[in-house]
């Protein structure tokens, strides 16, 4: 059943059901106190009776009715009592509506108390059937010489009483139609309200947006327009640092955490996409949405937190792929050209010149390779720079690695794929500037040392060089100089968070349209050099 339906009939039966309980207590109440009030206005006329002095005077005549009779039935008409009766100390009826009863014994059989002088009210059955009287004896020289009884037949107590009851179905009835257009109103409104949902379908869509923000990385917190959080998942609770059985929602924000910036959002309704921010010394991209509702009204705000050293990561491993995938393809091609220039001295009968070309490309390739994996024993390290001279050779730059170059002593708690990220980022950025200048030369150098207490990184190019505007926001996450490229703007960044994880510094040197020196430091013991984020400078290493 609908939830619209169950609203009408809910709302409907409660008004029968409520209209139906006053209808029988009202009756209650009043019927009894129409009997209550009949018979005491029966009393009062019987107790005034009792004292008239004619009716007193007409016991001692020798035909009392004929007296009483007259008096009983003109005040019967003007109280619109069914009947006054009145009789003697033995029961013989004086007064009755029905004169062919007058001398007869009076019925009913409640005439005791009146013999003991006392005024009462009771109910009973008569010759004009159930009744309400009320009766007083009538005294004379401290003698109870009669008795006087005034009464109202029970049934026109309940016409009275059907006549009411009926007005009460009648109204009933019109609060009946009002309830109905009431409870659909009402229902209207509330399924309106719910989206035209059924109770089942909002149970399920909130187990299941439970299921979602319980799922996700990012930390959720939503708030309302007032600044109190509604929705919070698990994932906040642990950025936080807050237990997930301490309920946070209907707390104000800024008691919580300061500075989100949500409440600015709520009021000028502009979005904000990751921004940094602080939460413990951790840094977290913040992304804050305003909420509208139907109408577009802003409702409250909701903000995602991503911690920044997990994107970075993801960044880092994308970027060895990267490489990794560029290196396969160009070592795919340079060895492709290589063997379509064999085939070719083949083809002419050159075969001396071929066995020439082979063994130089041997010696080359195991010259090269043997001094690699000497002064370069990691096969991480050496093999992403082996996917870079592959590159270069794609690419028409002559890439060197400095035959002084030795990087064996690497502490293993220096995370590799850190070094990796600072020596992939820095030769791509090399690799790109001597590509957009104008030299026909394009020569980018590698040199690595472990000498000391320090890893050193070196990447030299000649390429177009950097100017002091530019020096100031190398290290700025999104800035490029690459107008025609997507994506840039990332990888000095990613170096220099690596550095910073690493407790290393960064220095350089550029002169314009000239070259670019990047050099790397880290510390081989962390305490040995600084704990702090990386620090960058500029130098003019060549005058």
């Amino acid at each position: 059943m609908r939830l619209h339906t169950k609203l009408m009939l809910g709302i409907c039966t409660l008004i029968i059901l409520m209209g139906g309980i006053f209808e029988v207590i009202f009756i209650n109440i009043l019927e009894n106190n129409l009997k209550q009030e009949t018979g005491e206005k029966a009393l009062s006329v019987a107790q005034t009776i009792s004292l008239l002095p004619e009716i007193k005077q007409a016991f001692r005549t020798d035909h009392p009715s004929v007296i009483i009779q007259p008096i009983a039935e003109r005040i019967r008409r003007q109280i619109d009592a069914e009947f006054i009766v009145i009789g003697d100390e033995n029961e013989t009826r004086l007064s009755h509506p029905n004169p062919d009863l007058i001398g007869k014994k009076m019925v009913g059989g409640d005439n005791a108390e009146v013999w003991d002088g006392k005024s009462i009210i009771t109910e009973s059955t008569g010759t004009l059937g159930p009744s309400i009287r009320g009766k007083s004896p009538i005294i004379a020289n401290e003698k109870v010489i009669g008795v006087v009884s005034v009464g109202y037949l029970q049934d026109d107590i309940e016409k009275e009483v059907s006549s009411i009851q009926r007005k009460i179905v009648l109204i009933i009835s019109f609060i009946l139609i009002g309830g109905l257009l009431v409870a659909f109103f009402i229902s209207f409104n509330i399924k309106k309200a719910i989206l035209g949902l059924e109770p089942k379908e909002i149970a399920w869509m909130f187990q299941e947006k439970h299921a979602i923000l319980e799922s996700i990385h990012e930390g959720i917190i939503a708030i309302d327009v007032h600044g109190k959080i509604t929705v919070v998942n698990e994932t906040a609770h642990k950025i936080l640092h807050i237990p997930k059985d301490v309920m946070l929602r209907g707390q104000k924000i800024e008691e919580v955490i300061t500075h989100t910036h949500l409440l600015d959002v709520v009021s000028t309704a502009r979005a904000e996409y990751d921004q940094e921010f602080m939460i413990d010394g951790e840094v977290f991209l913040a992304s804050r949405i305003p909420i509208l509702n139907g109408q577009g009204e802003i409702i409250g705000a909701v903000a995602s937190l991503r911690n920044k050293s997990e994107l970075s990561n993801l960044l880092q491993e994308l970027s060895h792929v990267k490489a990794y995938a560029e290196g396969l393809r160009a070592q795919t091609h340079e060895y492709s050209n290589r063997l379509y220039t064999l085939l070719g001295l083949i083809q002419l009968g050159s075969y001396k010149e071929a066995m020439d070309f082979i063994s130089k490309e041997v010696d080359v390739t195991q010259g090269f390779l043997h001094f690699l994996m000497k002064e370069v024993p990691d096969p991480i390290i050496a093999g992403f720079i082996l996917g870079k001279v592959s590159l270069a050779s794609e690419l028409k730059i002559d890439f060197t690695i400095d035959r002084e170059s030795s990087f064996k002593d690497i502490p293993s708690e220096i995370d590799r794929d850190l070094l990796v990220t600072i020596i992939g980022n820095l030769i791509n950025n090399a690799f790109e500037a001597v590509r957009e200048n104008e030299r026909e030369e394009k020569r980018v150098s590698l040199f690595v040392t472990d000498l000391g207490k320090e890893l050193i990184i070196e990447v030299e190019d000649n390429g177009k060089g950097m100017s002091s505007e530019v020096t100031e926001m190398i290290f700025r996450n999104g800035f490029t100089t690459k107008s025609h490229q997507t994506n840039s703007g990332i990888g000095l960044s990613l170096v220099q968070e690596a550095i910073d994880g690493l407790g290393g510094y960064i220095t350089f040197s550029t002169k314009e349209g000239e070259y670019t020196i990047f050099t790397v430091a880290i510390p081989k013991d962390r305490g040995g050099l600084n704990d702090g984020p990386s620090r960058y400078r500029s130098s003019d290493r060549r005058g």
